[in-house]
């Protein structure tokens, strides 16, 4: 394409649905775009995020992502192009709106990528469903309404249970089932609140399906790869951004996995696509049903969780597809030796959970098709109870693993049986009680839907818990190495026991996207133990980097813009850099930011391990904020040569004790509240 001067449109505040995923793909976009030699104008008012650094966008403008101010800085800029792909739901909209307000038009701006036509039938309820029908693709039985009257009718000819689902719409917002007529009558009003356009689809209701979603690459010459498939553990019924998901897929059948492939492939062809779009299919256990749910014509959190997950820069890729380039003209940026024109083979298993602060606010809803969490975890390990606890330990809510916690130890079974039927939040974890007490994996599956492959997997980890708890497994190497290859951490281990923990020190091992079959060239990393031998990463780095780890309220994007420009900082002085961090969304865990990336827990076991296998000079703890903090003390004693920079440890003790603090004031002669 012939452009010189892009306007990229970023996703505005952090938002449920809108995070710092959005940050990380529009970073990868302005890369690749500055590689072209393009100049590059940013529209985001976001001023925590990475992207707003004037790093990155030769031009950023810090105003609303509204037609007015976007016309105004079009007016200026006078930019050849716009990419709309890259700031999530809010900046799709606001292209259809720049172009169905004769903006674009007037200036002579073109669309990169998916065309506007594409991106507006794939927001709207009612014109996918037609153009699906068109292309032959099944979608659900469906009727599109515009009052409670017809949603009313709607319901009545497709039989209740019925699902209420939103057009132009972030995070299933509005979102609902209806059992009957009444919750529809009640719940309604909100639904069509939510829409830009003012249109709810009633929806026959498939809870307790499957649910694949595939994130499909496709150029403008109709070249496409299905890049990867992911499969969320929690069925159809439960917000894809409140599931946790696996990849690859594990329950797939071969035909289900290659029909689901196709499905999606044909949705990127109808709506024209040319970049990233993610496909969600629901598919019937039973068989040998399949519909195509929805498509989001642009990156989204999936999009990130697929990248981190694979190693393939889907953002990146993106960006250049909307050039004109074909996928086989692209190289693969992990290999830098074959190319960007195939699909990623995993030698691993990569496990999403989200994280979700309705505790705070005294919210007891079950898990629904609204979006309620506000960050997520990704855990990357050899089987899939490994990368699973090491996901749960990243949540940062005090549980070591999907046993031996506070909810392990004293939920009641009365509490359990209510939270796995009612699907609430961390519903895994109690699922674990219920099999420690007897329930049987057929129960579990038959009130969760929830596939018996991934419920086999808890019972697994409870039964190795259990087992050592009581005394039934005699402790030998064999049983140690067995412990940790199913994820357990020294700490579980040490509760088991109840003494001290035979300590074993995991691999290093490299996510390449083809298994081996090529040497990878960047170093994207994981601790393991499920293998013998460390991968070849080079030299150890001279400084380690702690993140943030997940979002929630008061950790949030602001912390990984610490992150980066401290990387960016010491490489610039010279140090080989390495960051550990497990947040799919944001920047510092793409892998090209720093010389070494492990996309690892941030405990002190794990961070002990790191420290071991790199031998640095300096260690960074507070860029990442409280999680950081915590390990200060702990990480001291395993510097022997190195050094934390910053403030002390016992500084750091001192301002974050809330009792000393208050002493030092009083030392200080310094007024404060009253306080015991």
């Amino acid at each position: 394409m012939d452009a010189r001067k892009v306007l990229i449109v970023g996703s505005g505040p952090i938002k449920v649905a809108e995070a710092a995923e959005f940050d990380y793909s529009g970073i990868q976009a302005l890369k690749a775009y500055k590689e072209e030699g393009l100049t590059t104008v940013l529209v985001n008012p976001n001023i925590a995020t990475v992207q707003t650094t004037k790093v990155f966008a030769d031009k950023v403008y810090l105003v609303p992502i509204r037609t007015e101010y976007l016309a105004k800085v079009i007016e200026r800029e006078r930019p050849d192009a716009i990419a709309c792909g890259f700031g999530g739901q809010t900046a799709l909209s606001a292209c259809i709106n720049l172009n169905d307000s004769g903006v674009l038009r007037k200036y002579g701006v073109k669309v990169l990528g998916t065309p506007i036509e594409g991106i507006r039938s794939a927001l709207s309820r009612e014109l996918f469903k037609e153009l699906m029908g068109r292309h032959g693709i099944p979608t659900l039985p469906s009727i599109t309404t515009y009052s409670l009257n017809e949603a009313m009718d709607a319901a009545r000819k497709l039989g209740y249970p019925v699902l209420a689902r939103v057009s132009f719409n972030l995070g299933g917002a509005g979102a609902f089932v209806a059992n009957n007529e009444a919750e529809l009558i009640s719940k309604y009003h909100k639904a069509l609140a939510q829409s830009e356009i003012k249109e709810v689809l009633i929806e026959k209701y498939i809870g307790g399906w499957k649910e694949i979603e595939f994130e499909v690459m496709r150029d403008s010459y109709g070249n496409s790869v299905a890049v990867v498939c992911m499969e969320n553990i929690d069925p159809m019924g439960v917000h894809t951004g409140d599931s946790v998901v696996v990849a690859p897929c594990l329950t797939l059948t071969n035909e289900e996995y290659q029909r689901a492939r196709l499905l999606s492939i044909g949705v990127a062809n109808a709506i024209n696509l040319v970049g990233e779009c993610n496909v969600q299919v629901a598919i019937n256990p039973r068989g040998p049903d399949m519909y195509v749910i929805e498509t989001n014509p642009r990156m989204s959190r999936s999009s990130a969780l697929a990248s981190k997950a694979s190693g393939y820069p889907l953002a990146y890729m993106a960006a250049k597809l909307t050039l004109g380039y074909r996928l086989d003209e692209l190289i693969n940026r992990v290999t830098n030796r074959t190319v960007a024109a195939f699909e990623p083979s995993l030698d691993y298993i990569v496990v999403k959970i989200p994280r979700w602060e309705s505790d705070r606010f005294e919210v007891d809803e079950s898990l629904g098709p609204e979006m309620m969490s506000i960050g997520e975890v990704m855990g990357i390990g050899r089987t899939l109870e490994e990368a699973w606890q090491k996901a749960v330990r990243m949540l940062d809510i005090g549980e070591p693993g999907l046993v031996g916690g506070r909810i392990h130890n004293e939920a009641t079974v009365e509490e359990a049986k209510d939270k796995v039927m009612r699907r609430k939040p961390y519903w895994f974890l109690y699922a674990a009680v219920l099999l420690r007490e007897g329930y049987s994996v057929d129960e579990i599956n038959r009130w969760t839907g929830v596939d018996k492959f991934f419920l086999n997997a808890i019972k697994r980890v409870v039964d190795a818990y259990e087992g050592l708890r009581k005394g039934l497994i005699t402790l030998n190497e064999d049983v140690v190495e067995e412990l940790y290859v199913l994820g357990f951490s020294e700490e579980q281990i040490r509760r088991a026991l109840g003494g001290e923990a035979p300590s074993r020190l995991p691999v290093v091992k490299q996510i390449d996207t083809l298994a081996g079959e090529w040497p990878a060239s960047t170093n994207y990393l994981y601790l393991t133990h499920g293998g013998e031998v460390d991968d070849y990463t080079g030299p150890g780095v001279d400084a380690i980097v702690v993140g943030a780890g997940v979002f929630r309220i008061g950790v949030s994007v602001e912390f990984d813009w610490a992150v980066v420009n401290t990387v960016l900082a010491l490489r610039r002085l010279g140090y080989r850099v390495g960051i550990v961090n497990y947040n799919p969304e944001t920047v510092s865990t793409d892998w090209d930011f720093a010389n070494k990336l492990f996309f690892e827990e941030l405990t002190p076991e794990t961070l002990r391990n790191i420290l071991i296998k790199e031998r640095p000079k300096v260690v960074i703890l507070w860029a990442g904020g409280q999680i950081g903090q915590r390990l200060y003390g702990k990480a001291r004693s395993w510097l022997s040569n190195g050094e934390i920079l910053g403030t002390s440890p016992e500084s750091i003790d001192l301002a974050e004790d809330r009792v000393k603090f208050s002493k030092l004031l009083e030392g200080l002669g310094i007024d404060q509240p009253p306080w015991t």
